[in-house]
């Protein structure tokens, strides 16, 4: 069986047939998703697909690219991470590629979740995009080891990786390692250790090879899965098991 373990599907792309696309999970083995939240104004819709669904579970969290939303508090996220389908803090950390300028607030959300996952004891889902000397850096500064997490959708270097992998850190990856082009991004996940890896789509995003350009969803993961096993040489069931285990390890809310 495989595990999602990070989609949007509260996104209007996919929030209009949420039975249909349970339904093709189901069909595909895949038997559990993470719907990470992006803002405070749009968490209750994550939360709702995640009440309704028991195999469904919700994040509460500010995305670094959302600029002039309701700011988290330390306080806030607590409050909202209370509630026992929240398996996790984030989606959280830094983007330098979107956005230009003076990103000092961005720098502030990205510890203020870190803190908040600390009081907490919930792990973190970090974003870093043209950020990662940042992102490593403070995430070592405010004591997230702690706490450890994901680093969601990698694109980064071997190096990074491993620093992340040093702070109690998986490392998550989405249907860009199938594209023909990802060579360096297919190394590193040859590199990774199973134990420390995870799958994941970022739906209704980056849909993996052979659906390269549509609407993504959480079935399609097992072709990330599948995709890993060709990069590893190991049998699709190792990278099914493996992925699946050390989701329900690291999200410790999440009932298997």
């Amino acid at each position: 069986m495989f595990v999602d373990s990070h989609c949007h599907i509260n996104f209007p792309e996919l929030a209009q047939d949420i039975d249909g696309l349970l339904d093709e999970m189901a069909r595909n083995q895949v038997t559990h998703a993470l719907c990470v939240s992006v803002n405070l104004p749009e968490w209750p819709s994550v939360m709702a697909l995640a009440d309704a669904h028991p195999n469904i579970y919700a994040s509460v969290g500010v995305h670094p690219d959302y600029e002039d939303v309701e700011e988290p508090t330390v306080a806030r996220l607590v409050e909202l991470a209370q509630r026992s389908r929240v398996v996790a803090i984030g989606e959280t950390g830094l983007d330098y590629y979107r956005l230009q300028g003076d990103l000092e607030w961005q720098r502030e959300r990205f510890r203020v979740h870190i803190r908040a996952a600390r009081q907490t004891g919930l792990p973190l889902i970090v974003h870093t995009r043209a950020a990662s000397e940042d992102t490593i850096r403070i995430l070592q500064e405010e004591g997230a080891a702690d706490v450890g997490g994901v680093m969601h959708c990698f694109t980064e270097s071997w190096e990074v990786a491993q620093a992340a992998m040093a702070l109690g850190f998986h490392i998550s990856f989405s249907g860009i390692v199938t594209f023909k082009k990802a060579e360096e991004l297919k190394e590193v996940a040859r590199r990774v250790p199973l134990d420390r890896m995870l799958i994941e789509t970022d739906s209704p995003y980056l849909a993996p090879v052979p659906f390269r350009g549509k609407t993504n969803q959480p079935a399609w993961v097992r072709h990330v899965a599948e995709h890993i096993a060709e990069l590893k040489a190991v049998p699709l069931a190792e990278v099914a098991a493996a992925t699946t285990s050390n989701f329900f390890r690291l999200f410790q809310r999440a009932a298997p």
